[in-house]
């Protein structure tokens, strides 16, 4: 159903009503649009594995908390303690100077630079009258800085020079009077709330002591969903499961026993088809073997040739039919030599008279199931040396993978076939040879065994002009 346009659905509002709400609703999707990419931007930033997702959910308030501590911090303790301490110093400068200029006691000031000292802990001097200092730099962290001129702005009036950076311990005052400059040097501790660090100190220190508890608990919690994920991906490559035991929280636990009671179900399973399968095979290939015994006692004739060939072939089939049925094997995987298993599939390509070209990269030693793996090359080898003059197959491993590619020369299969012919019975003999008889489970085999390996199997174009069959497994 087509979109109805916004104006079409406004038609009962006033025509001096209608603009607004229009502009409105747009300002409104533009914010949903906005908001709807933030969200995406966030997704893609934020960690995808449960360690890093659930150490964000406890970091975050954290930060978020101290942060805002801080800050509350700063503008109520340090603005405000700092304020008073400025203007406490600001009102004994101010008394000094009130009485230097209205009650002179002595030429040389001594009386009132003793009780400046001793009374107010301020250390004064008056200089002979001249301009003031340039001003000097100003702290990056100006909140001295800014208090004090206020306050001596407010309280004072008079031209002033101040420094609180050049001297750390010290902070130096410098007004201009009607014959002299009064200089007044105090310490930073009386203008300033100079013990603030200890608080943040401690709001740091607390903070990455619960974050490395946080840290460790979160791996402890961790480590027991990681080994279950790992195990449940051995089994699906058909690997032992080496001391598996549940371990972590309770619902990891009870996830980990449901997995291994379900391992425990499927290999039941698999171990009960295998025995009927046996049983199915030894009962068929008994009636298989009368058959040859009573050909074998006709005479050497056509009709007895055919009915031996039909029985082989029937073998033949039957042994495809309980490969296929039987699935991944119980082989046990084993760390073998790549080159050398690969020269052992050239060789027996070229006892049936074809020749099969074989290369490798990369490291020599994987860890699979030896005779499966050699089936499911096999089933794919001799597809390509059947439909293909040239083969050539071409390993590489990786840091992750296993990669097997066999490229023949043949008349390939359709694009749009390349995967239905790994369906299990399916013969596309109009495309490659119909002279030729098949069962329709050698490809079906072969991903079923790559599968069991974690790995899987696709077809495309070759460069030889035929079939590329690509395996790709995990190392």
């Amino acid at each position: 159903m087509p979109d109805i346009p916004v104006e079409a659905k406004l038609t009962w509002l006033p025509n001096w009503l209608r603009p607004s709400i229009i502009f409105l609703i747009q300002v409104i999707a533009l914010i949903r649009s906005a908001w709807r990419q933030f969200t995406r931007f966030i997704a893609r930033m934020m960690p995808k594995g449960l360690y890093g997702r659930s150490l964000i959910i406890i970091v975050a308030p954290m930060v978020i908390l101290q942060s805002v501590l801080a800050f509350v911090f700063m503008e109520r303790h340090w603005q405000t303690v700092t304020n008073r301490l400025s203007g406490a110093v600001t009102r004994d400068i101010a008394a000094i100077i009130a009485v230097i200029e209205q009650y002179p006691q002595d030429a040389e000031n001594e009386t009132i630079i003793k009780i400046a000292k001793d009374q107010m802990d301020l250390n004064v001097a008056l200089l002979p009258a001249g301009p003031l200092p340039p001003p000097g730099p100003k702290p990056f962290f100006s909140l001295l800085d800014r208090a004090l001129s206020q306050k001596i702005t407010a309280q004072i009036g008079k031209p002033f020079w101040i420094d609180t950076v050049g001297r750390s311990n010290l902070v130096e005052v410098r007004i201009k009077l009607k014959d002299s400059v009064l200089r007044v040097f105090t310490r930073r501790s009386q203008t300033y709330a100079s013990n603030s660090h200890i608080f943040l100190i401690w709001m740091i220190g607390t903070s990455l002591v619960l974050l490395i508890v946080a840290i460790l608990f979160l791996r402890n919690q961790i480590r027991p969903i990681q080994r279950l994920a790992n195990a449940a991906e051995q089994f699906g490559k058909g690997q032992d499961l080496a001391n598996f035991r549940p371990t972590g929280a309770r619902e990891v636990r009870q996830a980990a026993h449901a997995f291994i009671e379900m391992k425990r179900r499927i290999e039941r399973q698999i171990e009960q088809r295998t025995t009927m399968l046996a049983g199915v095979s030894h009962d068929l290939r008994t009636v298989l073997t009368r058959f040859k015994l009573q050909l074998a006692l006709f005479e050497d004739e056509p009709e007895a040739r055919d009915m031996q060939r039909d029985v082989d072939e029937m073998q033949h089939m039957l042994e495809d039919y309980l490969a296929f049925a039987r699935g991944v094997s119980a082989e046990k995987s084993a760390t073998i030599s790549i080159p050398d298993f690969l020269e052992e599939l050239s060789h027996d390509a070229e006892r049936s008279g074809k020749n099969l070209k074989v290369t490798h990269h990369g490291r020599a030693e994987v860890s699979i199931r030896p005779q499966t793996m050699k089936r499911c090359l096999t089933n794919l080898v001799s597809n390509a040396l059947r439909y293909g003059n040239a083969v050539e197959l071409t390993s590489e491993q990786t840091t992750n993978w296993w990669i097997i590619t066999i490229d023949d020369d043949g008349p390939g299969i359709p694009q749009p076939e390349w995967e239905t012919v790994f369906k299990p019975f399916y013969r596309l003999d109009t495309a490659r040879n119909q002279d030729i008889s098949s069962t329709g489970l050698g490809l079906a085999i072969a991903r079923d065994i790559a599968r069991g390996h974690g790995g899987d199997i696709k077809l495309c174009e070759s460069p030889a002009g035929g079939l590329r069959a690509a395996i790709r497994l995990p190392v």
